[in-house]
């Protein structure tokens, strides 16, 4: 070292820092990971290429240079693998310098180091008017830069241009144990520089562990230099620490570059290997070969991988069951993956193993090492190597003829292989004994039997019997080296079932053709049915099940049918000439069965219809030169019994002839118009003879009414004139019209005169005065005292009856007022023709008839009917009483009005009574 350059040692304590812990830590080569400089300084010129290189960084690892990756965090420049830095993008620099942190980091320590770079602008010679004349600058050549652009320090100007810094010593790491017990604080080391003779010095540590989190791990004396450690160290949470030691005298300047400080700390075996998982879950194949790979099992140390510590090996303790070997499963002792060593895997027999696998660190070393424990689970997967057998060689069913969709057998197999799975499922097929298809083998999914299933109808006079052969096998291929049982096939003995068929028409719809109009018992044709039951000894009867015109025949023992009525092809039955009945033929067995046939009859038309003339009524001017009648034939039979048409007058009467003349027009139609001047109007029939084309041609009269009227220009019948062709004169016209006017006059007059009745009947007062009508009024009399027997009444007969049963068993004449007759009242004598005071059949008269005209009053009407009251009074008679009416009077006839006014006619002899007649409305 040079005098007067400051120079910061670091004395190693001797107190133990470094003494192995325990004896039993291992030597570890002194490493520093790092980039070589911290500070990196290039020269560039101010365009850059593309891909141009710049400098090259320098990192060193422990682990050396593999793992390392590189990061900036510029945008223009990037690191390669090897450390150059090079430009991204073509550049043109416009400052005078560029400056960026370059990373490294470690992967597998997940560890970063920066390093700054700072790229220099290279400026080209030139004059500057500050300076003296014929004096240059000094200037970086940026074609040849200096030798040695690593410069790990900033550069001092001097008059030769730069040069480099003495770099300060690097100081080897610190290695610290975990777990340590101390006592604390523990030194570590010593730092001092040398020019602590010459000034007072104060020391201080800054980095994560000092003045940054975790706070205080580290510390030191400010004044000695002397570093300590706090507390114990784990590794497994934090593995190193990079820390800087300062250097300054009592004034706070700088004395010292800053060093680097590197302290690690040295693992101990203070961690068991887990396991990612307790439960492992794995499976192999049944029959599997030695060596066939089954699962992985992990176990994870936190302590250092790269020592023992952290060395984990794998091993198997347990295997259950032991069968067909203990040993049936392997591990790899460093990755973990287990795969079978021994033969005989039979899912069949072992369907699962449990296997409990150790790990243990220290490199598997049982006496040292910490150990942990997780169980695997094989599961043995089924494969095919068991084909399906039948439970028998021989089946046996039988099937009722003409029957579809029925399970006639039952295949039961037996299969060892996994139940519900492709290699259990059972697929069958019909080998041989089915020709035509009739069957069909269905597997049942829940209990794998096949079931033998009709799927064509099969015929007992064909088939008595059939003889199948059938296989099985399974779904899944057998596996390899597994051939097929001899009990995979059997033979199934189906027999066929005779049962009672249904005859049948083998011509079905039948259709014959004939000329319409043949005569009644002709024979038309033999329309039979077939009995496919050759093996029973049936008859076969017909019937008619459908003739709609009752026009057929048919013999119910050979079936010949004939005609019962003539054939009219016109008729309402028949529809495009075809008519269509259908029969019925039914066996005698047990049970009877029938079957069904249609016969179609094609009716050839003969010309047995007149044509008839249209239209029936025409009207035409009494002018023949204005219009005429377009006239045409309707006929009810087919070419070529139609037209063409022949129309003609004719001879009689001749004034036919004489006042018309029929024009034609083509085979069709013709016209029928005036041949004289003029017609006096009126209707006229007139007689025309139309003739078909048909062999023979027929004939027919047929009456066209014409009326015949005048017209005005444009050839229309006028009003009066339709009237004047009518056949009604003016006088008649006017006679209707009086008619008509005096209707409307009664009518009116009639209307009139019911509203003003109307409003009479509204106007009219009643003969009881509104006070003493019971209607809309509730009377009130004064008590009379007396005696009990005035109260000896049923009240009963005033409450609204519960049913029409209560009002049926009333006696006779005996109902409440506001009650709807539900019977015929009791016919009484009529009373004689005597004389009666005026007074009292005058009141009851007058109010009957006001009660008929009131349109106000209730439909029902009676007068109120007095229950008997008992057969006297404690209060004495009323017969004491004076009478308003004279004492002459002979009131002997109130007895011939029955029950109601009998009590009135014992009372009126008396004094005097006052009747007070209530007419109560429903």
């Amino acid at each position: 070292m040079t005098a007067g350059s400051g120079v910061l040692l670091v004395l190693l304590s001797l107190s133990g820092a470094l003494r192995a812990h325990s004896g039993d830590l291992t030597a570890r080569e002194t490493c520093k990971a790092g980039f070589s400089e911290e500070d990196y300084t290039a020269l560039i010129s101010q365009n850059i290429l593309e891909g141009e290189k710049v400098l090259k960084v320098k990192f060193s690892s422990c682990l050396g240079t593999k793992g390392t990756h590189y990061e900036t965090n510029s945008m223009d420049f990037k690191v390669g693998a090897d450390g150059t830095v090079f430009a991204t993008r073509e550049l043109r620099i416009p400052s005078e310098q560029v400056a960026f942190t370059v990373t490294a980091w470690d992967h597998q320590t997940a560890e970063r180091w920066d390093a700054a770079v700072r790229l220099l602008v290279a400026q080209t010679s030139s004059t500057h008017s500050g300076h003296k004349k014929g004096r240059k600058d000094t200037v970086l050549d940026p074609v040849q830069p200096p030798k040695d652009t690593l410069l790990p320090w900033p550069q001092r100007q001097s008059a030769n241009g730069l040069r480099r810094q003495k770099r300060d010593w690097v100081i080897p790491p610190i290695n610290v144990p975990e777990n340590s017990r101390g006592p604390f604080p523990q030194q570590l080391v010593r730092i001092r520089s040398d020019k602590d003779n010459d000034i007072p010095i104060r020391y201080s540590i800054t980095g994560v562990g000092a003045d940054q989190p975790p706070m205080e791990v580290f510390s030191i004396d400010s004044m000695s230099g002397r570093m300590y450690v706090t507390r114990p160290m784990d590794r497994e949470e934090r593995a190193s620490y990079h820390l800087r030691a300062h250097a300054v005298d009592m004034n706070g300047n700088k004395v010292e570059n800053p060093i680097d400080l590197y302290i690690y700390v040295i693992d101990m075996n203070d961690n068991r290997p887990e396991f990612l998982n307790q439960v492992y879950n794995g499976s192999v194949d049944e029959g599997s070969k030695p060596g066939t790979y089954v699962m992985t099992v992990t176990a994870n140390d936190a302590d250092d991988a790269t020592t023992a510590n952290g060395m984990v090996r794998y091993r198997i303790v347990t295997q259950t069951p032991q069968s067909p070997s203990q040993n049936m499963f392997t591990i790899n002792s460093e990755t973990g993956d287990i795969v079978t060593v021994a033969a005989g895997l039979d899912r069949e027999k072992v369907q699962q193993y449990m296997v409990i696998i150790q790990a243990t660190d220290m490199e598997g070393n049982l006496n040292y090492g910490l150990s942990n424990t997780a169980t695997a689970i094989i599961t043995v997967t089924d494969v095919n190597d068991n084909p399906p057998e039948f439970t028998a060689s021989t089946y046996a069913g039988e099937v009722p003829e003409n029957r579809v969709e029925m399970v006639v057998a039952n295949l039961t197999v037996m299969d060892r292989d996994q139940p519900h799975s492709p290699n259990w499922n059972a697929v069958y097929r019909i080998i041989s004994g089915d020709p035509s298809g009739h069957f069909s083998i269905r597997t049942d999914p829940a209990t794998n039997e096949g079931m033998v299933t009709v799927v064509k109808a099969v015929d007992y006079e064909l088939n008595r019997a059939f003889m199948l052969t059938v296989m099985v096998s399974n779904q899944a291929p057998l596996a390899s080296g597994i051939q097929m049982s001899f009990q995979s096939t059997a033979g199934v003995t189906i027999s066929v079932m005779d049962i009672n068929e249904a005859p049948y028409f083998p011509s079905n719809h039948k259709l014959i053709r004939l000329e319409e109009g043949v005569p009644t018992g002709t024979m038309l044709t033999t329309f039979s049915a077939v009995d496919p039951d050759r093996f029973m000894q049936q008859a076969v009867r017909y019937s008619k099940l459908s003739d709609p015109a009752n026009w057929l025949h048919i013999n119910a023992t050979n079936g010949q049918i004939s005609t019962a009525a003539v054939l009219d092809r016109e008729s309402l039955y028949i529809k495009n000439n075809v008519y269509e009945a259908t029969f019925l033929a039914a066996d005698n067995g047990i049970p009877p069965a029938s079957g069904t046939g249609t016969l179609q009859i094609y009716l050839i038309d003969i010309n047995d219809n007149a044509p008839e003339l249209l239209p029936k009524e025409a009207q035409v001017c009494e002018k023949p030169s204005l219009n005429a009648i377009n006239i045409t034939a309707a006929d009810a039979d087919v070419d070529p019994n139609i037209g063409p048409y022949v129309f003609e007058l004719p001879f009689v009467p001749a004034s036919v002839r004489n006042n018309w003349t029929v024009t034609r027009l083509n085979g069709d139609y013709a016209q029928l118009s005036l041949r004289v001047l003029h017609l006096e109007a009126g209707v006229y029939d007139v007689p025309i003879t139309v003739t078909d084309s048909g062999n023979p041609p027929l004939s027919h009269t047929s009456i066209i009414k014409v009326k015949v009227c005048p017209c005005d220009d444009n050839g229309d019948c006028t009003t009066v004139g339709a009237v004047a062709a009518a056949g009604l004169g003016t006088g008649a016209i006017v006679a209707i019209l009086i008619c008509i006017v005096m209707l409307l006059t009664m009518v009116l007059l009639f209307v009139v005169w019911m509203k003003r009745r109307e409003k009479e009947r509204h106007t009219k007062q009643l003969l009881i005065d509104p006070e003493d009508d019971v209607r809309d009024n509730i009377l009130k009399y004064d008590e009379e005292g007396g005696g009990e027997e005035d109260q000896d009444y049923d009240l009963s007969q005033l409450q609204q009856p519960e049913a029409m049963e209560h009002v049926l068993s009333k006696a006779p004449g005996v109902r409440r007022v506001d009650e709807r007759p539900v019977g015929a009242e009791p016919q009484y004598p009529v009373r004689p023709m005597v004389p009666h005071p005026g007074d009292i059949g005058d009141f009851i008269n007058e109010g009957l008839r006001a009660a008929d005209n009131d349109p106000t009053a209730p439909p029902y009407d009676s007068l109120l009917v007095f229950d008997y009251e008992g057969s006297g009074s404690t209060a004495g008679s009323v017969s004491s009483l004076d009478s308003s009416s004279s004492g002459d009077q002979d009131y002997d006839y109130l007895n011939d009005w029955g029950p109601r006014f009998k009590k009135l006619a014992d009372m009126y002899g008396g004094v005097g009574l006052t009747l007070v007649f209530l007419r109560v409305s429903l």
